[in-house]
């Protein structure tokens, strides 16, 4: 389910660090129902725009319009009320810990006079895990140290949208995965999308984001380059505008993604 308004938009987004601007005016479209793919070289600012999403970094100039208004995220709490959950590389998953135990961390359902309620986390969790289809995970109880890097991976998605996520920010997903456990979390991907979730997926791998995504948004040396659908682009169109921020025709797609940005509005209000 797509709707026609985004369910977030990026306008005029700027980062720096010192000397180094990580992030060049980014305006983009993050539409729900669909799965948004990053790509961009080692230092194209990829990271640094997730995490500005996800309320982790304050832009320095720029702002986040969230399901039509204006938002200021003063940190990832602002974001996970918002809706937007973040999956980096490392999952942050204890291992020491279950599945369940992992999926309610910092966040776990208390009785009225104090013990945790471990029937009601069990239940969700469960009923997470089936509407996800995951079905490779032997038993809720398992520590998630003993679980293979795909089962780790479902586990992670899962925790993301347990919370009535509305966009979904994955980092690498796939990394370090074989073939099988790949495939798994690929479809995963593409559930979240088809249950109306936004997804954003940085991936160096090609043969994942033609796999998984709808449309992909080339950054270079932080800015954007060119924002098109899947199917309108190549393996080696990708690299070329990775690799040098210019391919033919990637100069309109910057100067339209431009022009249908609006004009910035007073400043936003904080995240509620």
């Amino acid at each position: 389910m797509v709707t026609e308004q985004p369910l977030l938009r990026i306008e005029h987004l700027s980062k720096s660090f010192g000397a180094v601007q990580a992030l060049r005016d980014v305006s983009l479209d993050v539409p729900a129902g669909r799965v948004t793919a990053l790509a961009g070289d080692n230092g194209a600012g990829k990271s640094v725009l997730i995490k500005c999403i996800a309320g982790s970094y304050p832009p320095d100039s720029g702002r986040l319009i969230w399901d039509g208004h204006p938002v200021f995220l003063r940190g990832p709490k602002d974001a996970a009320a918002l809706g937007i959950e973040t999956v980096y590389q490392d999952l942050a998953l204890c291992d020491n810990l279950d599945v369940v135990q992992n999926l309610f961390l910092g966040r776990e359902k208390v009785r009225r006079h104090g013990p945790l309620d471990e029937e009601a986390m069990e239940l969700a969790a469960r009923d997470t895990l089936r509407n996800l289809s995951v079905t490779s995970i032997r038993s809720i109880r398992q520590r998630v140290g003993a679980l293979s890097g795909g089962q780790r991976q479902a586990v992670a998605i899962a925790k993301s949208v347990l919370w009535n996520s509305r966009l979904v920010i994955m980092d690498e997903p796939t990394a370090a995965l074989g073939v099988v456990q790949t495939r798994v979390v690929l479809d995963l991907l593409r559930k979240l999308a088809d249950r109306g979730i936004a997804v954003i997926v940085i991936s160096h791998n090609m043969n994942d984001v033609f796999a998984v995504a709808d449309r992909i948004a080339v950054l270079h040396l932080g800015q954007l380059v060119a924002v098109r659908p899947i199917e309108e682009l190549s393996r080696q169109l990708i690299v070329e505008l990775m690799t040098s921020g210019y391919s033919e025709g990637s100069g309109s797609d910057a100067a339209a993604a431009h022009r249908s940005t609006p004009a910035p509005a007073p400043a936003p209000a904080p995240a509620r």
